[in-house]
């Protein structure tokens, strides 16, 4: 009797020392402490109808792994097959985002910025913004007088007011050496297009090509003079899409000509050589045609960094072609798979909290990731009340909602799902092999740079699921409860 009880003190013993070192451990997925032996791990949970928002549910030990029976649900990792490099999450920065932040009181814009940028936030890396506007903002801009083809008026001075303001504090939040900055225009100019007007598609005028070429150009120079660092361009916004607000169409070759003739030597002549280039910009569903048709150029391809996709291909109820982004990495797999933009569209006040939403974030991010894709970005970082402003009356969600009346932040679920990746991927992290034995669970996993890894899980089911996760030699039993995400650490 006395050597079992013995037995249970060291084992109690044992125990605790081990709840003490997980509690003790940071959130941080760049400082992430897995224990003196690297065998424990730390579950954070958000899910519907409770207060879990990337809450810590769950730490342990793993133990050895054992041969998984048909009836168990599992979630497979090899940390040993590893895969793209990480290159961030973010959103964009647009002027109805900068408008709505203006409105904010200090304190309430101080605690926007830390939970996008911030290490106690989510951890944004990645920003995009518009050259001159999109349909998000009080109205349609340039950044030259109609008619200066030869670009003598080029100014950024509408930017300066709000919108490279609130860039730069969301900057300053952002290690200098992950900060990830890209700009896309909406449409060239009028003057320079085939139906005069910024809006409901038309052409780019081949006349143009060299100034509108050079126009990118000074967008980086003058960005770059307020001290924000230029990564790179999309060449075109939806280029295959007629919209009822700012668009311009091309098609694959007049892309793929304007990238060899224009855009990329262009750069290059003016010193920009390293600027990354980034071709479509528009839907998983003709993205295969768009790659095929730049990337089998070997002069076009030389310029490009890789392909940018959007995910409203699914406007149409069917299911998002995440086998075309396979398809790419399979075929070029020197060129990277940039997720672009993405939003939930058809705003209504009554549905900020609506977790379908969030879990369309999930099932992209997961699948998108598990495709090839490097990083991921998020549309509006911020909207208010109303979905807006926006100028064409184009309202939709973001993950984060202003009321501009009471001062008051809405973070939606959708805030948190990002986050699951976002707050403990980091840049430079390595997709490592992740498999599941039920379509119940969707999964993807990354390996950081300090050797800490991260597995996300989420059940989209009505049902509690408990699973064995198993991670080479050692596994553990988990539960995630209906329409649920979780991050696993370890």
């Amino acid at each position: 009797m006395k050597s079992s009880f013995l037995k249970q003190r060291i084992v109690a013993g044992f125990l605790f020392f081990w709840v003490t070192i997980l509690a003790q451990t940071t959130t941080d997925g760049a400082h992430i402490q897995t224990g003196i032996d690297g065998k424990t791990y730390k579950v954070f949970t958000t899910t519907k109808g409770t207060n879990l928002r990337l809450t810590l549910t769950q730490s342990g030990i793993f133990s050895a792994a054992s041969q998984p029976l048909e009836t168990e649900i599992s979630v497979f990792v090899n940390p040993k097959q590893a895969f793209q490099e990480f290159l961030g999450i973010g959103g964009a920065i647009t002027d109805a985002s900068a408008e709505v932040f203006s409105k904010l009181s200090p304190s309430k814009q101080s605690e926007f910025l830390k939970a996008y940028f911030g290490e106690e936030g989510i951890n944004y890396n990645i920003i995009r913004t518009s050259i001159h506007s999109s349909d998000f903002g009080l109205g349609s801009h340039t950044y030259i007088e109609e008619g200066d083809g030869a670009l003598h008026t080029f100014s950024i001075e509408k930017d300066l007011e709000k919108r490279i303001p609130l860039i730069q504090k969301a900057q300053a939040l952002i290690h200098a050496q992950d900060f990830v900055f890209y700009a896309s225009p909406w449409s060239p100019p009028a003057f320079m297009k085939t139906n005069n007007n910024m809006l409901q598609g038309g052409k780019l005028r081949p006349e143009f090509y060299q100034s509108w070429a050079d126009y990118y150009v000074k967008f980086i120079e003058a960005y770059e003079a307020q001290g924000i660092p230029v990564w790179g361009l999309t060449i075109q916004n939806e280029p295959m899409a007629v919209q009822r607000w700012e668009s311009c169409i091309y098609t694959a070759e007049e892309e793929r000509d304007f990238l060899k003739h224009y855009l990329g030597p262009t750069l290059h002549r003016n010193g920009m050589k390293d600027k990354k280039i980034v071709v479509w910009d528009h839907n998983r569903d003709l993205i295969s045609h768009r790659a095929n048709t730049i990337f089998e150029d070997r002069e076009a391809m030389k310029y490009a960094w890789g392909i940018g996709f959007h995910w409203y291909e699914t406007w149409t109820g069917g299911a998002p072609k995440y086998d075309n982004l396979k398809s790419i990495n399979e075929s070029y797999p020197s060129m990277n798979l940039l997720f672009t933009e993405g939003c939930q569209e058809g705003f209504d006040a009554e549905r900020l909290h609506h977790w379908p939403n969030a879990e369309r974030y999930g099932n992209s991010m997961i699948n998108d990731f598990n495709s090839g894709t490097v990083g991921w970005t998020d549309w509006n970082i911020l909207l208010n009340q109303y979905g807006g402003p926006n100028h064409v009356q184009n309202f939709c969600f973001a993950p984060i909602h202003a009321n501009t009346e009471t001062d008051q932040l809405i973070y939606t679920p959708t805030y948190y799902y990002i986050g699951h990746f976002s707050k403990f991927i980091r840049q430079g992290a390595n997709r490592i092999s992740t498999t599941t034995s039920r379509s119940t669970l969707e999964s993807t996993s990354f390996r950081n740079e300090n050797g800490s890894s991260v597995t996300v899980v989420m059940n989209k089911t009505n049902d509690n699921i408990q699973y064995k996760f198993i991670v080479g030699n050692n596994q553990a039993t988990l539960d995630i409860a209906p329409h649920s995400i979780q991050s696993i650490l370890y």
